[in-house]
């Protein structure tokens, strides 16, 4: 059904509802519109019998939705050229990097030939509504020209992708833009929030002003994670890597946080100030070394596995000044909200925790940076759960948190002993037709493993606090079976990339219902 056929099937639903006048028929409307026809409405599609006519140059993991054509384009800088001369631009490329992200702004889609649901291009994308299919393993590329299925493709050829289903084409498909007249849907989520009400919240993955206004757009109800690395990218990259770079207590360190307080007090009040009053969950930095350093030349910083080494509240401990730096920029951004009159609300969070005494040790810098401000407008401290042993000792880390938020992209590699990047596009399908796995663990969750983790997580952390506030903030808060099952396991909200957040409410509403059968 394209998207004209569906927002006329969603009008004579509505209409007929709104004829019987009553919240059962509410009810039993919400209940049975397909969260993936929302989905199909927000997007752009591959218009029907147009891709027939288009050669297939293989598929991928469709790892965002939508549908897009362009000009073919290697690089980042490729796509800002193309997107100069006023062509519209597909970038192609092995994966992504956050120093891509320039580039994947104003591209039209993303394919990449490695990665999976979780890696970088997938999130990135997903977060901007960008189409993107990732894990096309056969695609080789070349400085000027790809090759896939013994079919070759120069620089500045056309090409396209379906972000629903993970095709790739050779040419230039039909597409059928998403609605303009978005009233239905916009009735049908009204009716959604209702019934789920306060049972659960629906936030968004938000690292920017622009993007916080866009989830608002769509009816988030806060920030349940913002990831403070996304704002030392570009041309602030350079302070990240002095500060790591220089010795603890030098002058270059002391001018490295002063520069990064600055930049971060600025970012962080642009994210409040366009949230507030709703709440804005700050994860202090949590990113891979590898993703920040050339560690060829920094041997002392190389690692094996970057993914598994010196990431958040480890590299923290090593250099205490960068988590009390990012305190203090929280707190400016804070006072800054405040005085332009507006209601600002933010907490912290800390990344990768395993054990409650890294918590508390982190806690009680945290604390001391935050004391000057008035009561009111003090952050509470949380964690991420995203390691299997702070799942197993959340009774213990309950004691030193205000709340949990489950990273379940990193709880699910760590569960199963998968690399995401690298597992998805080697391994993951094989499973899929073998019937070993009954879906990707990292588009729905695996309910059996970490699923019994995060309840086990839930129930001993409420144990030590029985008012313990639980989110979940991976990218499986937007999945509408994940969300059911969250729903059930008692979390408050969950949060998603902004384009997934009515979704999200559909979702929530519909895990209600059914709870209530």
């Amino acid at each position: 059904m394209d998207n004209e056929h569906s927002l006329n099937w969603l009008r004579e639903l509505l209409e007929t509802a709104k004829a019987e006048g009553t919240d059962e028929a509410k009810r039993n409307t919400v209940a049975s519109v397909p969260t993936s026809l929302i989905e199909s409405l927000l997007h752009d599609s591959v218009s029907t019998g147009s891709s027939n006519e288009l050669e297939l140059l293989g598929k991928g993991i469709a790892a965002s939705p939508g549908a897009a054509a362009g000009v073919l384009c290697f690089s980042s800088d490729a796509v800002m050229d193309a997107t100069d001369r006023g062509e519209k631009a597909v970038l192609v490329c092995n994966e992504t990097t956050p120093a891509d992200e320039i580039g994947m702004r104003m591209a039209e889609g993303i394919v990449t030939a490695r990665g999976g649901m979780a890696s970088h291009a997938a999130v990135v994308a997903r977060g901007w509504g960008i189409p993107a299919v990732v894990g096309l393993t056969d695609l080789e590329i070349s400085s000027e020209s790809m090759t896939i299925g013994g079919i070759l493709l120069e620089n500045g050829a056309d090409i396209s992708l379906d972000g629903a289903t993970g095709e790739v084409f050779a040419g230039k498909v039909q597409l059928l833009k998403s609605s303009e007249e978005m009233d239905e849907v916009e009735t049908l989520l009204k009716w959604a929030d209702e019934i789920r009400s306060d049972q659960i919240k629906i936030r968004t993955n938000a690292d920017t002003g622009e993007d916080a206004a866009r989830a608002l757009s769509f009816g988030a109800e806060g920030i349940g994670l913002c990831r403070t690395e996304h704002m030392f990218m570009g041309d602030r990259l350079p302070l990240i890597q002095g500060f790591i770079l220089s010795e603890e207590k030098s002058d270059e360190e002391i001018k490295s946080l002063e520069a990064l307080m600055l930049a971060q007090r600025e970012d962080l009040s642009e994210v409040i100030d366009a949230m507030a009053p709703y709440p804005v969950t700050i994860r202090l930095l949590d990113a891979p070394l590898h993703e920040f350093l050339d560690t060829e030349n920094s041997e002392e910083w190389a690692e094996h596995n970057p993914m598994l080494g010196t990431r958040g509240v480890r590299l923290a401990i090593l250099r205490e000044q960068l988590y009390r730096m990012q305190s203090k920029a929280i707190v400016g951004a804070l006072e800054d909200v405040r005085k332009s009159g507006k209601q600002p609300k933010a907490d912290i969070m800390v990344p990768l925790v395993s054990d409650v005494k890294e918590l508390n040790l982190v806690r009680s810098w945290i604390e001391q940076e935050v004391s000057s401000l008035e009561p009111e407008l003090r952050p509470s401290i949380g964690t991420m759960i995203e390691t299997p042993r702070s799942a197993i000792t959340a009774e213990e880390i309950a004691g030193g948190a205000d709340f949990f938020s489950f990273g379940t992209n990193d709880l699910t590699q760590l569960v199963f002993g998968f690399s995401r990047d690298d597992i998805e596009s080697r391994v993951i399908s094989m499973y899929l037709d073998k019937d070993i796995l009954p879906s990707n663990p990292f588009e729905k969750l695996d309910q059996q493993g970490v699923g019994h983790m995060i309840e086990h997580a839930i129930a001993n952390g409420r144990k030590t606090d029985p008012t313990l506030e639980i989110g979940v903030c991976g990218e499986h808060g937007g999945d509408p079976e994940s969300i059911a099952f969250f729903f059930n396991a008692g979390v408050d909200y969950v949060s998603c990339s902004p384009f997934r957040v009515p979704i999200a409410r559909l979702a929530a509403a519909q895990a209600v219902l059914s709870s209530a059968d």
